[in-house]
């Protein structure tokens, strides 16, 4: 437990260091939104093209991985909207709180911990993870908050759910890569040197993002988004543990990546979702930093956990 807890350290002191420059100012909100688009269109971009690239199809695709974290994630996802609606919230603000409870930071935060805690082996399941989030959960949000505004489904809100898939650089740069793996296209040196220079500016640059934009977040509903983070912190791998382990089996390793990414603290762009659709900006600001904070100790423990049988 302590080696992992030493091994997670440095991820979070990135965060820490983010966030002291946020907080002080010496990095402002307009600098993290420049850093956090750099991160997010150029170099996590560039390092999830060059890992798919550099796997075939076979490697990455895991069918009861998929049918598992989505099992355990649906899961969450419908708690979290019961007792929503137990509190009678209305559809937008039921959809956010449930969003928070289900969708980790896997792009900026499990990406580039897990694959240097598991070590390269983790990079399919951590994709996969991602995909499920992306095409699953993002256009899901999208679905219900649009959809209960307008009081009908239209074939506008399923384009405008299409387009964001075909715009999310991480979808791109996966799909791209494993286009680029399947007809076995060699990555020449000069393009694979380039790539692997820029896609290692993504660890440093989305760490240090994550703790400037916590900078600006608030504690505001507390008890909510401690609940919201309980349930992404601990509810979550619990549901996910139990949906790659015995409903829909997988190999241990692949299953320890999988529970840990579920593990992980809410995802930002959640936030963004809030603030876009105008559905509880606070309490989505509020679970992302309250779970970030404590997910310093929590991931260790999962981690920690689920990595016995693996010793």
């Amino acid at each position: 437990m302590v080696e992992i807890f030493l091994r997670t350290v440095p991820f979070f002191a990135l965060i820490g260091l983010g966030y002291w420059a946020g907080r002080t100012r010496f990095f402002t909100q307009e600098a993290t939104a420049y850093l956090t688009k750099f991160v997010f269109y150029f170099a996590l971009s560039a390092m999830l093209f060059r890992f798919s690239a550099n796997l075939s199809f076979e490697e990455v695709f895991n069918g009861n991985l998929v049918l598992g974290y989505l099992w355990g994630t649906a899961f969450v996802y419908g708690i979290a909207t019961f007792v929503a609606f137990l509190r009678k919230l209305d559809v937008a603000t039921a959809a956010i709180e449930a969003q928070c409870a289900a969708i980790g930071n896997t792009g900026f935060l499990g990406i580039p911990m897990l694959a240097v805690i598991f070590g390269e082996a983790a990079i399919g399941p951590v994709m996969l993870v991602l995909a499920v989030d992306l095409i699953v959960f993002s256009s899901l949000i999208v679905i219900l908050i649009t959809g209960s505004r307008d009081g009908r489904m239209s074939l506008s809100i399923l384009r405008t759910v299409s387009l964001g898939l075909l715009k999310n650089p991480m979808i791109v740069a996966i799909s791209l890569g494993l286009l680029w793996s399947a007809f076995s296209i060699p990555i020449p040196d000069p393009m694979n040197e380039f790539l692997l220079i820029l896609g290692a500016a993504a660890t440093p640059g989305a760490l240090f993002a994550i703790g400037a934009s916590l900078a600006s977040k608030s504690a505001e509903r507390f008890q909510v988004a401690l609940w919201l983070s309980f349930c992404k912190l601990a509810i979550h791998p619990v549901c996910v543990a139990i949906g790659v382990l015995y409903i829909f089996p997988i190999d241990p390793f692949s299953a320890a990546v999988v529970i840990s990414a579920a593990a992980l603290p809410v995802a930002g762009n959640v936030f963004i979702l809030a603030l876009h659709y105008n559905a509880a900006p606070q309490r989505a600001s509020a679970a992302i930093f309250i779970s970030t904070v404590l997910s310093i100790l929590t991931v260790s423990l999962t981690i920690a956990w689920v990595s016995v049988p693996l010793g």
